[in-house]
């Protein structure tokens, strides 16, 4: 087991070693990052005031403005000649957030991807296919390190050129598929129109899937169509990238390795700090990262935390999947839904496929729309009733969302495919809104 010692370790023993490193993680935030001292000044309180957990709470939050408002070279705590990397992550304001790195911090960091790796079953003789975007995105180069760490070969095969992934993955054996679960979907629909069986013709027995919400509907389709194990991987540009947090082969949550995060639930919208074991936003404070600390940053990701000891005998925390994040989620005719309480839906009605489209747009009530293919064997069976897959699929989705959908049935292919992360929700209001400001 790669880092064994860090992988094992007990609850009592990441509590000690949280308090120890939190202690000084916010001393050194305070004295080498101006904006901590400004925020810690604003709030009136003082380092002193922090003297183990139970006081993190009097922290001020870090959110992503903070990160553009400090654009180009973020919120360092180190000299610019002592940054070895810089990744970034766009956004929808047109400022990117920019992340940096020490040496230290990349060894941490491909420390926690080796751990990722080995938590979710890869071993050193395994191959790993990497088609994750390579450059300023995280994703490709953590899960490339990570797999070199610990002892894998690896492909960097990159997103795109579909058919020749196929290709490598069928010559070169690959054992592990490191990509987006959207483009697994899409490999494996791609693979049957290229004349492969996935589940025969492929040696690939784990997948490293993350970088975008999915179901646990879309893993069990995932699984059944490719025939590996797929695992889900937490991360985001600004915790180093991917490798925040895994599942271990029990799939029953996501161990964040919180003798480098500390986390916490909080309302989304009074930011008080929940009870464990409610459902809030979670909240991360870093604890070793030397080039650009970060206290209680607010990620927008909406999950429960579970701190019993996992039948694997891990006691890091585990994310009990995540539920969606706050600012995706859409308010439509005042009921508040998630896009994957949409596609959880969408994959439990039996004909459907794992491509679809959701379209929210408004003209004097707010309307939601989803496009939704039909599976292929069905839709060229003798057996297909369009009329009865629209009733399923409707009453699927008032079940879930208590609201009505206008859905659209399309013949299989007719959804755009992408190598990266898809794009699932389309919301016409925001143009409305542009077209009304003017």
């Amino acid at each position: 087991m790669f880092n064994e010692k860090a992988q094992m370790m007990k609850a009592d023993d990441i509590r000690k070693l949280q308090t120890e490193k939190m202690l000084k993680m916010v001393r050194y935030a305070h004295d080498n990052v101006p904006m901590y001292k400004r925020k810690f000044k604003e709030a009136g309180i003082s380092i002193s005031d922090i003297k183990g957990l139970r006081d993190v709470h009097k922290i001020p939050f870090t959110v992503k403005d903070d990160l553009r408002d400090h654009y180009p070279y973020g919120i360092l705590a180190v000299p610019r000649e002592e940054v070895v990397r810089f990744h970034a992550s766009s956004g929808t304001t047109g400022i990117p957030t920019v992340v940096s790195y020490t040496r230290n911090d990349l060894d941490k960091w491909n420390d926690l991807m080796a751990r990722t790796y080995c938590a979710a079953g890869a071993k050193p003789e395994d191959i790993v296919q990497n088609a994750y975007g390579y450059g300023l995105f995280t994703g490709g180069l953590g899960f490339h390190y990570g797999a070199e760490t610990l002892g894998c070969s690896v492909l960097p095969t990159a997103t795109g050129n579909t058919k020749k992934q196929i290709q490598m993955m069928y010559d070169f054996k690959t054992t592990v598929l490191a990509c987006t679960p959207s483009y697994a979907i899409y490999l494996a629909e791609a693979s049957k129109n290229f004349g492969y069986k996935p589940r025969e013709d492929f040696d690939i027995r784990i997948g490293m899937f993350g970088a975008e919400p999915w179901s646990d509907e879309a893993r069990a389709s995932i699984q059944e169509s490719m025939g590996l194990r797929a695992q889900d991987v937490y991360g985001m540009s600004e915790l180093y990238g991917p490798g925040v947090a895994v599942e271990c082969p029990e799939q029953k949550g996501l161990h964040i390795w919180a003798d480098e995060f500390y986390v916490e639930t909080i309302d989304p919208v009074s930011g008080e700090v929940l009870p464990e074991g409610e459902k809030g936003e979670l909240v991360f404070t870093m604890l070793s990262r030397e080039a650009m600390p970060l206290l209680r940053y607010r990620t927008k990701d909406i999950a429960v935390i579970n701190y019993e000891e996992c039948d694997c005998g891990r006691w890091h925390p585990r994310i009990m999947r995540i539920k969606g994040r706050s600012d995706d989620m859409l308010i439509i005719g005042g009921v508040n839904v998630f896009p994957s309480q949409i596609e959880a839906a969408l994959l439990e009605t039996r004909g459907i496929s794992e491509h679809y489209q959701i379209i929210v747009d408004r003209d004097v009530l707010d309307k939601l729309y989803v496009k939704v293919e039909v599976d292929k064997d069905l839709y060229e069976s003798e057996d297909y009733n369009q009329e009865e897959l629209l009733k399923r699929t409707s009453e699927n989705l008032i079940a879930v969302l208590n609201i009505r959908a206008n859905i659209k049935l399309l013949e299989p292919g007719a959804i755009p495919r992408t190598v990266g992360k898809a794009k699932r929700v389309i919301d016409m209001r925001e143009e409305h809104d542009r077209i009304e400001d003017v």
